[in-house]
């Protein structure tokens, strides 16, 4: 007598991932679409062999939308929305396998790897000229005011040029990167009466200036290892004559009259002469026509 046995499988057995951890270093200029895990790598296995269903989340706030997987059977990660290192710099991803749908009433046994996913800050933004002011809603964008100031006519300075609102100077917005900057004038220097040092951002004089003829020149900032990144600064130089006295007023205390109920704008007169208006007036001996 033959008996022919069937064994019926039980879905007694959890897919298991091979690596259940995985980290994985991302370059924040990754293009869209790059592959960031292969499938191989998260694929898991079930000893009842089972087709396995898989669904990816993120476990940091406001850090989802950005990785992917390719389909439902295929757990392949890749990067689904471009990066923003000044964002977020690191994330979580919890990778879930299942051997039933999602929304199975039937018995389903579930395997967790767990993706850290690092973002490494890459060289995408100029180099920024300080002082500047950050735009509130760009944080890759940061303006700066033209540098300004003055030399006498005639007379040739030995050490940097005092600039407003503040020296020469620039820094690499991708601060992990942080590559050093160098100098140069790109523009303006007429006659070569100025230099600037290319390591500190100092502006000196190479000679005298004999015309009255303001400068307005464009020093560039470069990065050291990417040439392709370089911002460029307005200078304005203004030439004037030898300044040895400070201006003064013609006199200590001026006193002045108003009236009450007067409109805005309307004339401070001067004390004791309801008529004529209050003028502050003040001299200069070194300007004795202005």
């Amino acid at each position: 007598l033959e008996i022919l046995v069937t064994i019926l499988n039980e879905n007694d057995n959890s897919p298991v991932f091979a690596q259940p951890n995985i980290t994985r270093d991302v370059p924040e200029n990754t293009e869209v679409d790059t592959a960031i895990v292969a499938r191989d790598e998260v694929s898991a296995t079930d000893a009842d062999l089972d087709t396995i269903y898989y669904e990816l989340t993120t476990a940091v706030q406001d850090t989802d939308g950005y990785f992917a997987i390719r389909g439902v059977n295929n757990p392949e990660i890749y990067l689904q929305k471009a990066l923003d290192y000044d964002k977020f710099n690191s994330t979580t991803l919890l990778l879930y396998a299942r051997d039933r749908p999602v929304g199975s009433s039937d018995l389903t046994n579930t395997a967790t790897a767990t993706i850290t996913i690092i973002i490494k800050q890459s060289d995408t933004r100029a180099p920024w000229f300080l002082p500047c002011t950050q735009l509130y809603n760009d944080s890759s964008v940061c303006i700066s005011s033209p540098y300004s100031g003055r030399v006498n006519i005639s007379e040739m300075s030995t050490d940097p040029l005092l600039l407003e609102p503040g020296p020469i100077y620039a820094v690499d917005p991708d601060y992990t990167i942080n590559d050093r900057i160098v100098y140069s004038i790109v523009w303006g220097n007429t006659d070569e009466v100025f230099s600037v040092d290319a390591d500190t951002g100092n502006l000196t004089m190479n000679k005298v200036v004999t015309s009255p003829d303001s400068f307005l020149l464009q020093v560039m900032a470069t990065q050291v290892s990417n040439i392709r990144k370089y911002s460029v600064a307005t200078v304005e130089i203004k030439v004037i004559n030898k300044s040895n006295f400070a201006p003064y007023f013609e006199k200590g205390v001026y006193n002045g009259t108003v009236f009450v109920g007067l409109p805005q704008r309307s004339f401070v007169y001067q004390a004791g002469d309801p008529s004529t208006p209050l003028v502050i007036t003040a001299m200069d001996q070194d300007f004795p026509d202005v």
